[in-house]
């Protein structure tokens, strides 16, 4: 092992594109894990995965939400696919400002595939225990890294898209009234 590298676990969800239906199975159960308290509820814009649906080729591609971005993408591609074109923004998977999709519903906060991580932790993430065809496979693999490596936690990447939509001030007020109205 060289110097300065230590090893981590990297976990993916892989999309078999000719496996998959369309049924949007992993959609609910994303959305119910996700729910609070737990499984209290469905709602599919709250998933962190989405299929997106060519109904005319009757094909399907389930996409994983990935991180924010405060700016929409420079990226104006289209790409063609049995003959229908194809905006880059529709395999994608940011949460950005040019469109909905993976964003909380009532907050407007962007949300992010956690891979479902639970204590106890589950042996792999719901939408692919409830994939009716084994269209997503989950895998895990070792790779080094560098220390200096950090992981932005969910809370983080909340807090950083409210204080650019509402002001770094008005966040803070926010969260000093919500404090005091826990003391008292």
């Amino acid at each position: 092992m060289t110097d300065g590298l230590k090893k981590k676990i990297v976990k993916e969800i892989k999309v078999d594109l000719d496996k998959c239906i369309g049924c949007r199975a992993c959609e609910v159960a994303c959305s119910a894990f996700h729910a609070n308290p737990k499984y209290s509820s469905t709602n599919p814009a709250r998933s962190r995965i989405r299929v997106m649906i060519d109904d005319l080729n009757d094909s399907y591609v389930p996409i994983r939400a990935g991180d924010y971005t405060p700016s929409e993408c420079t990226g104006r591609h289209t790409y063609t696919i049995n003959g229908k074109e194809y905006r880059e923004c529709s395999f994608c998977g940011v949460s950005c400002p040019s469109r909905d999709y993976f964003k909380e519903p009532d907050s407007g906060l962007p949300l992010k595939c956690d891979m479902c991580e639970d204590d106890p932790p589950l042996s792999e993430p719901m939408c692919v225990q409830v994939c009716p065809h084994d269209a997503l496979i989950y895998e895990e693999r070792e790779v080094e890294i560098g220390e200096e490596e950090v992981k932005r936690e969910e809370m983080e990447i909340g807090l950083e898209a409210l204080a650019k939509k509402h002001g770094m001030q008005k966040v803070m007020d926010a969260v000093a009234r919500m404090s005091m109205s826990k003391k008292g």
